[in-house]
């Protein structure tokens, strides 16, 4: 088999359409490996570009030739053991040859993979493909938006790259037209009364008169020179103003359980979760903030450093983390001009009676204000009294709030995947 090796440098990213055809055809196969790399890398390799193998099978094009077998006759050029008029005995092996060249193995199939790597952007297109924030309607001017341009109709003055020819040249007629109206009407009456006199025989015309009209008409033609062609009163400009394009504000909660019996191989799937979910709002929007919560018996709001790497630990009240979400959001965040949404990762050990207080918090003080909740759960064990409680919330919130159980690492991203999976609104 030939191969066909394309060493250009790609100037000018010529090629770049090529590779967006192929980076479609293959989707399927990127995606995958894709997954499979979330999954295996570590916590602060997730966003790294990634080598994609792709199955010579699949690479393969459909052909039509004609098939193996039946009687041929063909003309080859002849060499040291063959001469023209020499019968060439068929291949063994069974209907072998097909053109594919020596095979590497002892079955005749030892052809690599393709392999090809992609970049860490489009490894991030990829990764959160489909995604989105649930619900994110609520849009605002916030006093540092950008501004779109807007033709607003036309005024004197303006940019010279801004010129509206058609109006300009429209309104240089019009003048021209108001300034020279009258000479030209005088212009016309004496031409008229001048080929008038030119009739008559030439013994009988009056050439004084002839002379006097002559002249003012000369004078006239003068006159009307003067008049300028274009002017630059006559400059007509394309107004272009600035509208504000209102931005949607949101602010992601992430609530971390780091209580004692979370263990630091749960923490760690935990700390996994929030990465994808910084990566994903880092990529997809501009204006979000994230509020970081960590919680053992109290919360505490903490910056990204203490929320990825803070060794604080205790016991367990889940609702600590709700009652401060909901107080900061009272204090910054008012919900009439904030997207708000939650993420909360925890093993669903709770202290007693404290379910309870977290569904009743998150039914009557989070979900009225927010867009959308998400809870994870990470643990192989079965669930305990706070994911009975969240339950009876999902049953009766199902839009704005969803939960999830991931018992393995390789859970991690098809949760996050399905938990921020976009929704295709019928039209």
């Amino acid at each position: 088999m030939s191969y066909v090796v394309d060493r250009r440098l790609n100037s000018k990213n010529k090629s770049t359409v090529n590779r967006q055809r192929f980076l479609r055809r293959y989707k399927d196969h990127i995606k995958k490996a894709v997954s499979d790399a979330v999954n295996n890398r570590s916590i602060t390799d997730v966003e790294r570009g990634e080598k994609i193998s792709i199955p010579t099978r699949d690479i393969s094009e459909p052909v039509f030739h004609h098939g193996r077998g039946g009687r041929n006759e063909r003309v080859h050029p002849g060499n040291k053991e063959f001469n023209a008029g020499d019968r060439v005995p068929r291949p063994q092996g069974g209907g072998g040859g097909g053109g594919a060249g020596s095979g590497a193995s002892d079955q005749g199939e030892g052809m690599d993979d393709f392999v090809f790597q992609i970049t860490q952007d489009e490894f991030l297109n990829f990764m959160f493909e489909d995604l989105e924030l649930p619900n994110l309607v609520k849009r605002q001017l916030s006093g540092s938006e950008e501004f779109k341009l807007h033709r607003a109709g036309i005024a004197n003055e303006g940019n010279p790259g801004r010129v509206n020819i058609v109006r300009s040249l429209r309104a240089a007629n019009a003048r021209r037209i108001a300034l020279t109206g009258g000479k030209r009407k005088q212009l016309a009456a004496i031409e008229a009364e001048l080929a008038a006199l030119m009739t008559q025989d030439e013994v009988l015309r009056d050439h004084a008169r002839i002379e006097v009209l002559e002249q003012e008409a000369a004078q006239l033609r003068a006159r009307l020179k003067k008049v300028p062609w274009l002017d630059d009163f006559d400059l007509k400009y394309n107004l272009l103003v600035k509208h504000p394009v209102p931005k949607s504000k949101a602010v992601m909660f992430c609530l971390m359980d780091v209580s004692g019996s979370m263990t630091q191989e749960t923490k760690d799937m935990a700390k996994r979760f929030f990465i994808l979910l910084y990566l994903f709002l880092q990529r997809n929007y501009e204006r979000t903030e994230v509020v970081f919560i960590r919680h053992h018996t109290s919360a505490k709001e903490v910056d990204e450093q203490d929320f990825f790497y803070s060794r604080e630990t205790g016991g367990t009240i889940v609702s600590s983390a709700l009652k401060l979400m909901d107080e900061v959001i009272e204090e910054r965040y008012s919900p009439s001009e904030w997207n708000i949404y939650g993420a909360q990762a925890s093993d669903g050990d709770n202290w007693n009676d404290d379910s309870s207080v977290c569904r009743e918090l998150m039914v009557q003080k989070i979900l009225p204000k927010s867009q959308y909740f998400a809870y994870i759960e990470i643990t192989p064990r079965q669930h305990q009294a706070l994911w009975e409680e969240y339950a009876r919330v999902a049953d009766s919130q199902s839009d704005a709030f969803a939960m999830q159980q991931i018992k393995a690492v390789g859970d991690i991203y098809p949760v996050f995947r399905e938990l921020f999976q976009k929704k295709h609104h019928d039209a």
